[in-house]
């Protein structure tokens, strides 16, 4: 088989600019989804803090410091990092208010528009950009080298 396997070829009557749209729209999400992995590094590190700070709290009680302990323990353990909010909850309100949505209606869309095929643009990009013959340019994996 030359060219991209069937669950990357668009299906017959899809046009070039419906591709490149979907192509943007996918380009978007993995955005969106990069965003999100900062987002999930940001909830691990408030939490890592937090705890680490708690530990810190303790040294200092064992030290001989407790009003300091007393009072970072007062002031920081345990904080919200927005209004009302731990780190968790910012994920979760994100996921449910954008992440989400986001992710479903671009499966809709390529549902409604190309049979759910996905990475259509970049399929063909990668066809463009092969170089036939070539051991390390094959379309798929498996495929005969030579």
């Amino acid at each position: 088989m030359t060219g991209p396997s069937p669950e990357h070829r668009r299906p017959p009557g899809t046009d070039d600019a419906t591709v490149e749209a979907l192509g943007k729209v996918s380009e978007a999400l993995e955005t969106v989804e990069a965003a999100r992995g900062h987002l999930y590094a940001f909830h691990r590190l408030c939490g890592t803090a937090d705890l680490t700070l708690g530990e810190g709290v303790e040294l200092l009680r064992e030290a001989g410091h407790p009003e300091h302990a007393d009072r970072l323990d007062t002031e920081l353990v345990g904080r919200n990092i927005l209004d009302g909010r731990w780190s968790f909850q910012v994920v979760e309100e994100y996921d449910d208010t954008y992440y989400g949505p986001f992710k479903q209606l671009e499966a809709d869309l390529r549902e409604a528009l190309v049979e759910g095929k996905r990475h259509l643009f970049e399929a063909e990009m990668k066809e463009d950009r092969r170089s036939a013959g070539h051991p390390h340019h094959t379309a798929v994996p498996g495929e005969e080298r030579g």
